[in-house]
């Protein structure tokens, strides 16, 4: 027989669920702050694109570096401690890129970046196994489309706080500096960098504040062994990670969707430049994505798992995701920006499926199986990337690179939601 869920009381899931969601709204706020931060970085440091892209690619392989010391170091302080740590480590990161930022320092500011990176491994291997395994995790899918609302709605303010604060008359500034001799431009790119400062030292003041207060919530601890058991599938009592062929595939899947995401959220503003489109608005775009996605999180509150499975609204996303591709590269201008923002609706109920697919069943091994699954973020790093070099290689195929990258991506989505979940599961578990 399976374990009997060990969930709390309602009344404490209720406030256990707001406390989260307050940390997925840091979470979306640190994460979609990097679109804007690619043009910031370009201009500031004086560097190319592909170099500028290097912001994501430090800030995601973080994830993949320190996601299994994440688990280790929560086995060790607990479920409270753990997160604040996570909380005070990306404060300390903040600080130090908006210190080094200022002195335009592009080796110590992408090294700020990795620490903060590395406070958001601790902190969403701990924050996603704990939403999904807060109730049901048939259920699990909408719980966390609630905390995608609340990180997204982050993502949404992240772009317009950076954009008016320091990008505001960026197109300008752009002009004056090409215009300009050395000692000016040197001027120019220097008062530009220091308008980083304060809104990196004001997060890290909240970060430190939200640390406090996680400390000293009621935020209950939850035991993944007993409330994720695995159901007798009729095989023997499984001793190793690696007997859970459907983890696999699901951190493979991860990685993927991690990537089409950040393609869609964060290189959208590189990819309306690539039209010409002037740089006061491509800075927006981000937002314009993310928008999309709080459409698709109320959706699939809506539908799931009311009118349709998760396991299959992921099916029907992976779908959309390449129709969608597929008409950003068949059109032109801003209604191909259009169709990249889309995909928001598209990628949006994407985690809240693939993550509880993937840890079902996990039992003693959730939180080792989660590390694993933020190890994937690391596509983020990597498929961003990828569109950078190529994307500098054939400039007048930028779309065909775009969709080249995302489609395969998409398919294997599909895949993972039709078939892969199940990969080493009896029929009827």
């Amino acid at each position: 027989m399976s374990a009997v869920p060990a969930y709390p009381p309602r009344t404490s899931t209720l406030s256990s669920i707001a406390i989260v969601g307050v940390l997925f709204f840091i979470i979306g706020f640190c994460t979609w702050i990097n679109g804007p931060l690619i043009t910031f970085v370009r201009l500031a440091f004086d560097v190319s694109e592909v170099s500028a892209f290097l912001v994501l690619m430090v800030f995601y392989l973080s994830y993949f570096f320190l996601a299994l010391p994440a688990s280790f170091i929560l086995n060790r302080t607990g479920m409270k401690k753990g997160l604040a740590l996570s909380l005070a480590v990306m404060a300390v990161g903040a600080m130090a890129f908006g210190e080094f930022a200022t002195r335009r320092w592009f080796g110590g500011a992408l090294g700020g970046l990795f620490v903060i990176g590395g406070g958001m491994a601790l902190l969403q291997t701990a924050v996603n196994p704990y939403i999904s395994i807060l109730g049901p995790i048939e259920g699990a899918a909408q719980r966390i489309a609630l905390m995608g609302i609340c990180n997204k709605i982050a993502g949404i303010l992240a772009p317009v706080v950076i954009g008016s604060l320091v990008l505001h008359g960026i197109g300008d500034l752009e002009a004056q500096v090409q215009a300009a001799d050395a000692a000016t431009k040197t001027e120019l790119l220097n008062a530009f960098a220091a308008k980083i400062h304060t809104p990196y030292m004001a997060i890290a003041g909240v970060l430190l504040l939200v640390a406090v207060g996680v400390l000293f919530s009621p935020l209950p601890e939850v035991k993944p062994d007993q409330a994720n058991a695995a159901a007798n599938d009729g095989k023997a009592a499984r001793r190793s990670i690696f007997q859970f062929p459907h983890l696999w595939l699901g951190v493979l899947c991860l990685f993927v969707y991690v990537g089409v995401e950040v393609m869609a959220g964060d290189a959208i503003g590189t990819y309306g430049n690539a039209f010409g489109l002037p740089l006061d608005q491509t800075k927006l775009f981000t937002s314009y994505t993310l928008f999309a996605m709080l459409v698709g999180y109320v959706a699939g509150l809506v539908l799931i798992p009311r009118f349709i499975s998760q396991e299959k609204y992921l099916a029907v996303s992976a779908v959309l995701g390449v129709v969608f591709t597929l008409g950003a590269y068949f059109t032109h201008g801003y209604v191909s920006v259009g169709f990249v923002a889309a995909l928001g609706f598209a990628n949006a109920m994407m985690w809240p499926a693939i993550f509880p697919l993937a840890i079902r069943g996990l039992g003693r091994f959730t939180q080792t199986g989660s590390a694993l699954l933020v190890m994937g973020i690391a596509g983020g790093a990597i498929i961003p990337q990828a569109f950078a070099l190529l994307k500098h290689a054939y400039p007048e195929h930028f779309q065909l690179v775009f969709a080249a990258l995302m489609v395969p991506c998409y398919l294997y989505i599909l895949f993972f939601g039709t078939l892969g979940h199940n990969a080493g599961r009896a029929r009827g578990a």
